[in-house]
């Protein structure tokens, strides 16, 4: 029988890749929740909408379509914005724009209808303690700051977009401060969550330690 696993951490820590991979492996839907203000972030960048003005985001995302591909390509309204959403600039208006708790509001509920189901692995900041907070299997992923920049910096290299590690490694920095202080929803661990530190980890590594968990769980 299938379960929903929730994925949480700071930015960088590889949520995102291991819950793809997992998602594979175990014939599970991958539900990318970071994507999804990014998505927000990103048409609201492109429609003109105010991203100070809490109401107006909330009546757009109401009336925008976000969609992934079996391939993990994400649309926004049927335009495919995969690539645009993951560029550093948004990544920080997405963060901004998390913040709004009506924001978050209109995103949890499309996210929690779409795992009623079950078989979904989803990641983000607030899946094991908002969005899932009934999920069987809770992870925490988190790594260093150091880890974490370069991973993101090889990232933007392999994609094409253009990145200074500098300049990423600030940014993170400032990211997990306004993740952790935000009012609505600050990103923190389950209390039933297993922490896993993916600094010196594998991606393989990691795969294996949390296929071994859910085998615990289905025993």
């Amino acid at each position: 029988m299938k379960i929903n696993i929730a994925i949480d951490g700071p930015s960088a820590a590889g949520k995102s890749t291991i819950a793809k991979i997992l998602a594979e492996k175990l014939h599970y839907a991958h539900l990318d929740t970071g994507a999804m203000y990014r998505c927000a972030a990103y048409h609201a960048l492109h429609s003109g909408v105010n991203m100070s003005d809490e109401d107006a985001l909330a009546n757009m995302i109401r009336d925008m379509e976000i969609r992934f591909d079996p391939h993990g390509n994400v649309f926004v309204n049927d335009l495919d914005v995969t690539k645009q959403i993951r560029t550093n600039d948004i990544s920080m208006h997405a963060s901004n724009v998390s913040t709004y708790p009506k924001v978050r509001q209109e995103l949890v509920a499309m996210q929690q209808e779409i795992a009623k189901n079950k078989g979904y692995i989803m990641d983000g900041r607030d899946i094991g303690t908002v969005v899932l907070p009934d999920a069987e299997l809770k992870i925490y992923m988190v790594a260093s700051t150091e880890a974490r920049a370069q991973r993101r910096y090889k990232e933007y290299i392999e994609k094409n977009i253009v990145a200074q590690y500098d300049e990423i490694y600030r940014d993170i920095e400032k990211r997990d401060y306004q993740d952790s202080h935000r009012a609505a929803s600050p990103l923190r661990k389950a209390d039933d969550a297993v922490e896993i530190d993916t600094s010196n980890m594998t991606i393989d590594e990691v795969v294996e330690k949390i296929s071994g968990l859910l085998d615990t769980i289905h025993r």
